[in-house]
């Protein structure tokens, strides 16, 4: 009988990592985690933790600069001095990190090593100079930065999300590549701290993956604020000149203008971290898109399971956790759990922030046509929203012909929190209209959410076949 060093090795520390390893701990579980750099991964160091930080920064810098519009007046000169900023946001990592330190870990009962792993077979890995066996692993590297093949770019020093945290202080001026969540984000907080933000995206908007009507009111918004969005332009070269970053830049028609500024930040997409692993040892297969797993996150090793970027196809840390959870269950209870994508959801923080659920307009009528019904209610009509000068934005829930929801929106204040009652209505396969008599508090920004429910409710209510007959009756007397 083979005699292994652990029931579980998790390889990755970032957020699926931590709940896989917390998670095996919790069943009684022989476990370790084994972590190339700094536990916490992407969502501590270089995603989550410090992109809101700065985003929050730039909010108080923003509510600063228009105190007007607050009925509200300094007597005295404003100014904008950013160059603490990225300090307080190593600040606020380093409190997220007190929780997620090795020693948290050990005394859970879980082995932490730091090193480069990789595979001898199924149930081996090395470390350096030590080998440590398992009887399962669940594999959850993560993902890295795509750095595109432009001439140029390997000879400038371009920033990813992983170093501008870094940054002693921010840029006068920066060029974003790609029009993505990380982009759209950091344009808007830069350009509220004083950075001169330029967004650069190939396709014909930015958020391609939104709404297409709640993205252009976000990019417009943008727009006004001073953020530039360059869109259907790629860069097709880099140069440094006079301590100034050159872009190239070719638009549709295929002109070509050169721009300039002091950084470029590249955010283009992802790439799973898979190498140096020498996951053919243990008999896993991957693709350049990430590790070949089934519905229950198994690989082609049967004892060695996936979870979080590296798996995909979502890269939020929230789905890392939801697949963390169901893999590790799956390792060790006799009964499999399949991983279920019907529910996703995430959240642009931008400001406003923009929600989504489900099916966009877009493809929501391609799969069914016209029998969709859509709601909307705008941000302007909210009595909260109005007291706080926060009407930018609108909500869009999109019904099926049974009145389910098969898609939800929300571009607005604090949108990422307000969707949730839509997602456990959707989740839980309930009408839209049943929100409708539901007591919210007031005044809040439910009514976004509340009044379109009313909506679909009494349009429910007109066509009932009875309140159709009650209608023919009354008109008759």
């Amino acid at each position: 009988m083979n005699t292994f060093d652990y029931d579980l090795i998790v390889i990755g520390g970032g957020p699926a990592g931590i709940v896989a390893a917390k998670t095996a701990r919790g069943m009684g579980k022989k476990v370790a985690l084994v972590e190339k750099h700094k536990i916490g991964g992407d969502c501590t160091w270089y995603g989550c933790v410090p992109s809101k930080t700065l985003i929050r920064s730039a909010s108080v810098a923003n509510l600063a600069k228009n105190l007007n519009d607050y009925g509200l007046e300094f007597n005295g000169e404003f100014t904008l001095n950013s160059n603490k900023v990225l300090e307080h946001v190593r600040n606020i990592i380093q409190d997220v990190y007190k929780s997620e330190k090795p020693e948290v870990f050990n005394e859970l009962g879980i082995k932490v090593f730091f090193g480069s792993p990789e595979f001898i077979d199924n149930h081996q890995i090395n470390l350096g100079s030590e080998k440590l066996s398992a009887k399962n692993f669940i594999i959850a590297t993560g993902s890295s930065p795509f750095i595109p093949p432009i001439e140029g770019l390997n000879t400038i020093p371009y920033l990813t999300n992983e170093t501008i945290f870094d940054l002693e202080k921010l840029p006068s001026s920066i060029i974003l590549l790609g029009g993505g969540p990380i982009s759209t984000e950091l344009s808007q907080a830069f350009n509220r701290l004083g950075v001169d933000s330029t967004v650069v995206e190939m396709l014909d908007r930015i958020l391609f993956r939104e709404d297409k009507e709640l993205a252009g009111i976000l990019a417009e918004h943008l727009k006004k604020e001073g953020v530039k969005i360059l869109i259907k332009t790629k860069a097709v070269k880099f140069i440094e000149k006079d301590s100034k970053i050159v872009v190239t830049l070719q638009n549709e028609t295929g002109s070509l203008k050169e721009i300039e500024a002091d950084s470029v930040m590249v955010a283009v997409g992802r790439k799973p971290n898979v190498d140096r692993l020498r996951l053919e040892n243990a008999g896993v297969n991957y693709t350049p898109k990430g590790i070949v797993a089934d519905e229950r996150l198994k690989t082609t090793a049967p004892n060695i399971y996936v979870c979080g970027d590296v798996v995909g196809p979502y890269q939020f840390s929230h789905m890392a956790e939801y697949q963390a959870l169901t893999a590790t269950l799956n390792v060790f209870l006799p009964i499999k759990r399949k991983v279920n994508y019907h529910n996703v959801l995430w959240c642009t923080f931008t400001d406003p922030e923009l929600a989504h659920a489900g099916l966009t307009e877009e493809e929501a009528r391609e799969l069914y046509g016209n029998t969709v019904k859509i709601y909307r209610y705008d941000y302007s009509r909210v009595d909260r929203a109005q007291a706080d000068s926060s009407t930018i934005g609108r909500s869009k829930f999109i019904c099926n012909k049974k009145g389910k929801l098969i898609g939800a929106h929300i571009l607005g204040h604090l949108a990422g929190e307000t969707m949730h009652e839509v997602q456990l209505l959707k989740s839980l396969n309930i009408p839209f209209t049943k929100i409708a008599p539901v007591i919210h508090a007031y005044p809040t920004y439910s009514d976004v959410v509340k009044r379109p429910s009313g909506q679909a409710y009494i349009e429910k209510l007109q066509s009932n076949l009875f309140i159709k007959l009650l209608k023919i009756f009354f008109s008759k007397k």
